[in-house]
């Protein structure tokens, strides 16, 4: 699951570097992908296992897909950067909790 992040976040950025570029031919998949990641991500929420977390994620996911949907059309890099900078604290949480559950995986043998 925290590839699925990775991809998201690294197609983000190489979007909007092409963006910045004048390369929106090749931005335009990438933000593509970005958003579909996004989608799936937003459709594994489960309610009625944290709802609170699940609503916070929802509008984070929300938000990404909206910026990405906006960038799609304007071909502006800065919008897809905001998309970036909210995705990016989620992407980084994730990365901790795998983390965190492999060094307890460890000191539990």
């Amino acid at each position: 699951m925290v590839l699925l992040f990775e991809a998201a976040l690294r197609h983000m950025r190489v979007a909007a570097s092409h963006l910045e570029s004048n390369q929106p031919a090749v931005a335009l998949p990438l933000l593509t992908k970005a958003s579909d990641i996004v989608t799936e991500l937003a459709g594994t929420l489960d309610s009625a296992v944290s709802p609170e977390l699940a609503d916070t994620l929802g509008q984070v996911y929300l938000f990404v897909a909206q910026r990405l949907a906006i960038a799609s059309f304007s071909k502006d890099a800065a919008t897809v950067r905001e998309a970036e900078r909210a995705f990016a604290p989620v992407v980084e949480g994730f990365q901790q909790a795998v983390a965190s559950m492999g060094t307890d995986a460890a000191g539990a043998r």
